[in-house]
């Protein structure tokens, strides 16, 4: 007998997992009152033997049962036995505000998402029929087999993923990525950054929305509210028509706020606000909006020891480091470095027309072995500077043009370094004096904050940012 073609789709399946009865009932008929199929179990033990036995779309479970009340151990354990026997199955666990550490290590053993207690129903249902979604159109994807070739086409700047400390934070990026948690990216200047900012909205459930991009560091005090708010017509003298500000155009979507570490303290506050309440108002207006804005952060300070320093604002770092990931600098990715080259190289001669040369191995021995100050960042420059500057069919060493990491020559002055080591050594020296105040450090050079700012990334300086 034919199928019939007409036949509405079974219903998903959620499987409950909570050792109060309550809990599990006032899920169920909330579930049921949507459409799904709902299975209850009442143990970790319980729910493995229900997983064993029937196909599930989903799986909602508490961290903490009667065994350990307190710790979450048994849900943590719920998680990784899930992960690893029901590989793309969605785990959103339940927990207590109080305990989103936990809920954060839950999501780092392979849970998608979490779902604070008390729950409101519109956020549960929203996150449980996102992760279902999510799940189902990844299901036929490996997630990391392919993951390079995929993340080359995705970030469109070259990334490589192929050391294990990159595989490893890409695959906490993708489990911490499918929730709407703010995540915190630390690291050197042009490790990259910005790439992964934007990769971890591509895979989030925002991806068909805006991501909203905003360089904290390079903006001026007096333009602050503006850029992050808006304005309405004639708040100030410039001001000669309206504008919509960051938070208001990232609505619905992910905001990048790039070196927050560089946000000045009178500044937080009215973050924090936005962050906290997702509310603001517009420069000169009294009308409150609200938006919906996940944040990714990013920064290469030491944003605990600012706080210490009175720099920062506690409760700001809290709201913006749910989840915190390090990017590991390129000398510490090593089998990174040839693929990295090899792509900048390619895309420079395209884009110049110049034919693309092979590396000698030479030049690869002096790629892997060079420190790599201002990381990624700087690779391509060289590669690009290569493109426009080679002729011959393949590369040595020497072609390269890598200049010695390090001070100068002891007793060598100014007059012996290059223009552009004497600029480095002139920053480098100011940010020291004035112990990372960039304002200060400016100061004393004669040049504003953000040519400053531009100055040091340019030359691969790390400062803590001030």
């Amino acid at each position: 007998m034919p199928a019939d073609s007409n036949k509405p789709p079974a219903p998903a399946r959620v499987l409950v997992v909570d050792d109060q009865p309550d809990v599990r009932e006032a899920l169920r008929m909330l579930l049921e009152s949507e459409g799904y199929a709902v299975v209850a179990a009442a143990s970790p033990e319980e729910a493995a033997a229900c997983l064993r036995g029937d196909d599930f779309s989903a799986v909602l479970a508490d961290m903490n049962y009667t065994r350990d009340t307190t710790s979450g151990q048994e849900g943590l354990e719920l998680v990784q036995h899930i992960a690893a026997n029901w590989p793309g199955l969605p785990v959103i666990v339940m927990t207590a505000w109080a305990s989103v550490e936990l809920a954060v290590e839950a999501m780092r053993l392979g849970a998608a998402d979490f779902i604070e207690k008390p729950w409101q129903n519109a956020r549960l249902l929203a996150v449980l029929e996102s992760r279902i979604a999510l799940a189902s159109s990844r299901r036929s994807e490996r997630r990391l087999g392919a993951a390079n070739a995929l993340l080359l086409e995705e970030a469109g700047d070259g990334f490589v993923a192929e050391s294990p400390a990159m595989r490893r934070l890409v695959d906490e990026l993708q489990r911490i990525a499918a929730s709407d948690a703010p995540v915190l990216l630390l690291g050197e200047n042009g490790t990259g950054k910005s790439i992964l900012a934007q990769l971890v909205h591509r895979w989030s459930a925002r991806s068909g929305q805006t991501f909203v991009k905003l360089d904290v560091g390079g903006l001026a005090p007096g333009l602050f509210e503006s850029e992050l708010f808006g304005h309405v017509r004639g708040a100030y003298t410039d001001a000669r028509q309206e504008r919509a500000g960051r938070f208001e155009l990232a609505d619905g979507g992910t905001l990048f706020l790039d070196e927050i570490g560089n946000l000045p303290l009178e500044q937080q506050p009215k973050l924090l606000r936005a962050i906290e309440d997702g509310e603001f108002e517009r420069v000169g207006s009294s009308r409150t909006q609200r938006v919906d804005v996940r944040i990714v952060a990013a920064t290469n300070s030491d944003l605990a020891a600012e706080v210490e320093a009175g720099r920062f604002r506690q409760d700001l770092l809290y709201r913006i480091n749910t989840f915190q990931a390090r990017i590991p600098a390129l000398r510490e990715r090593v089998e990174d470095i040839l693929p990295l080259a090899r792509h900048y190289l390619a895309r420079a001669c395209a884009r110049y027309g110049r034919p693309l040369p092979t590396l000698a191995a030479s030049a690869r021995s002096a790629l892997e072995a060079y420190p790599w100050p201002g990381n990624v960042r700087v690779l391509s420059h060289v590669m690009e500077r290569v493109a426009l500057l080679h002729d011959g069919p393949s590369l040595d060493a020497d072609a390269l043009g890598l200049e010695p990491v390090g001070a100068p020559a002891a007793g060598a002055g100014l007059e012996a370094m290059t223009l552009d080591q004497a600029e480095a050594w002139l920053l480098q020296r100011a940010v020291e004096v004035h112990r990372g105040n960039l304002q200060r450090a400016a100061n004393q050079l004669g040049i504003s904050r953000q040519s400053l700012y531009r100055r040091l990334a340019k030359h691969g300086i790390e400062h803590a940012g001030g």
